[in-house]
């Protein structure tokens, strides 16, 4: 059985998130702030709904301070819908935004979709050796350099999986936010070329080729 945790300081709404979810057959677990959501973070849910307006810790930096402990899927709940509150969030390790006032089924719909899609690559039997040191394994889900895995949250490991699957193949960005989010979700070009940014860092801080190539007003590439 699947497990959620959300993080929502509004009492009302945690309460009648939990009550769906659990009727939908999940396991959730209800953080009322911030801190005790941190604490929680280390339960390894499958999900996390984040809240980004809190009281004592705000969204972003409870996503900070937890991206290093799990891997699983962070969607923010927000009312913000300005392009550097979405930079900031998927900068700090977000996967997904639901705006609010949302539909609760949407809502639902949208955890369903990001659960299989985790199921779905958690499935793939077959492993990639890119060169004698870089790696992608799509049984475990990770990439590494000589051995050394670079830790990375599940939109970056997914975006390296497309691409590396495609070699030379260019995918505009219409085409990987479709692949990679499922659903019509507010990520647009703007939020991807944070991923990719935050991508590209990673790989070069770890010592990797510039194995993802802009393909100047089209999109992206894997180049080997």
């Amino acid at each position: 059985m699947k497990t959620i945790l959300i993080i929502d300081d509004e009492k009302d709404l945690g309460v009648m998130l939990r009550e769906y979810f659990e009727l939908m057959g999940y396991d959730v677990i209800l953080a009322g702030n911030g801190l005790s959501g941190i604490a929680e973070a280390g339960k390894q849910p499958d999900l996390i709904l984040l809240d980004i307006n809190m009281p004592d810790i705000d969204g972003i930096e409870v996503c900070r301070r937890i991206r290093g402990l799990v891997t699983c899927p962070i969607l923010f709940l927000t009312a913000r819908i300005e392009d550097r509150d979405k930079l900031a969030g998927f900068a700090a390790g977000g996967d997904d935004y639901i705006v609010k006032p949302f539909s609760v089924d949407e809502l639902g719909a949208r955890v369903t979709a990001h659960l299989r899609r985790e199921d779905r690559c958690g499935q793939n039997p077959h492993r990639l050796w890119l060169d004698d040191r870089f790696t992608v394994d799509y049984t475990t889900r990770q990439v590494s350099l000589g051995g050394d895995v670079i830790p990375l949250t599940p939109k970056e490991y997914e975006i390296i999986e497309l691409l590396s699957s495609h070699t030379g193949q260019v995918f505009s960005w219409k085409n990987i936010i479709e692949h990679i989010w499922d659903m019509a979700s507010d990520a647009d070009q703007t939020a991807l070329r944070e991923q990719i940014s935050r991508l590209r860092s990673k790989l070069t801080a770890a010592g990797c080729k510039p194995y993802i190539r802009t393909v100047w007003g089209v999109g992206y590439k894997w180049e080997k």
